[in-house]
């Protein structure tokens, strides 16, 4: 009797037990790598299959669990390096330049004009960055692309270097100057109300050398004379780039004048260029260049006449 219910007892309970579930498909691919081959029948071949596909689904899985939407450039990193990066880089946002009190930089030195009597041209910054005013020479800044353009324009044959800007006047007839003198980071720390002072002194320092024109490097700078003159800035309609008005020629006299070739002076006749600064994306390159060519050509043009009247 014993015998017989330990009997049933153990029959139910093998009844109640459930068999063990098969492996997936998946597992069985998991488990494949890690089976045991006997010595005697390893394959060199199979033995580099199974190699490969550790491998791949190794690297299959790690590109399963990137996270989504991660960006492009990321997962890029993540193949080339083989380990993802420990966090997406951010852009750091440029902040706003606000007005700065002339004190800021009054421990940088000024930058000294390059100007000389009966000149083809003058360029009118708006003022010495930091990287000019230390380095004493203007556009000094490598972003800066006013040397690039001077070249390119046709202003000059060469690109010049920063330090040269000495030697404009002796080597192509060319000057610099600003409407504002003081050094600052960028135009944004400027007040327009000095911006605009700047034009008399402007006004005047065109009437003492009297080059044949001006280029203005920079649409703020126009617009600055401009609000002098006019009380206002510019309309859309009454801005354009290039040549202006003779009637905004500068530093026009009210007596009479006679310019270097014995000319009644009428005061210099103004080109509007680009600004060439490397804060300056409101134009692209090219834009830039197209401003800066009739300019460039004009002033070539200017100089071979002159050359050609001295060699007469």
């Amino acid at each position: 009797m014993v015998h017989t219910r330990a009997a049933a007892a153990a029959s139910k309970t093998q009844g109640d037990i459930e068999p063990p579930a098969k492996p997936s498909s998946s597992s069985k691919v998991g488990l494949e790598q890690f089976q045991y081959a006997p010595a005697t029948s390893i394959d060199p071949d199979a033995t580099r299959t199974r190699k490969v596909l550790s491998v791949e689904n190794s690297s299959a899985n790690r590109q399963s669990k990137r996270p989504r939407g991660q960006d492009t450039e990321d997962n890029a990193d993540l193949d080339n390096k083989g380990s993802p990066s420990p966090s997406p880089s951010k852009k750091k946002k440029r902040t706003p330049s606000r007005y700065a009190d002339p004190s800021k930089y009054a421990h940088l030195p000024t930058l000294r004009d390059v100007l000389e009597a009966n000149l083809i041209c003058v360029f009118v910054g708006t003022n010495p960055g930091i990287r000019t005013a230390t380095a004493g020479h203007a556009y000094a800044h490598s972003s800066n692309l006013f040397w690039k353009l001077l070249h390119s324009s046709g202003c000059t044959d060469r690109r010049c270097k920063p330090e040269e800007d000495v030697d404009l006047p002796r080597l192509y007839a060319m000057g610099n100057t600003n409407i504002v003198e003081r050094p600052s980071k960028d135009a944004a720390e400027l007040s327009k109300a000095e911006m605009a002072a700047g034009t008399p002194i402007l006004e005047a320092k065109i009437l003492k050398y009297k080059p044949e024109a001006v280029c203005i490097v920079g649409k703020g700078i126009w617009e600055s004379v401009w609000r002098y003159r006019y009380g206002r800035p510019p309309k859309a309609s009454e801005f354009k780039y290039g040549w202006q008005d003779e009637q905004e020629n500068l530093g026009k006299s009210e007596g009479e004048e006679v310019d270097g070739e014995g000319n009644p002076w009428k005061g210099a006749k103004v080109f509007v260029a680009t600004s060439t600064s490397g804060l300056s994306a409101s134009t692209r390159p090219a834009e830039k260049e197209a401003i800066w060519k009739p300019f460039g050509e004009w002033v070539k043009g200017r100089r071979a006449e002159r050359m050609g009247k001295s060699g007469t």
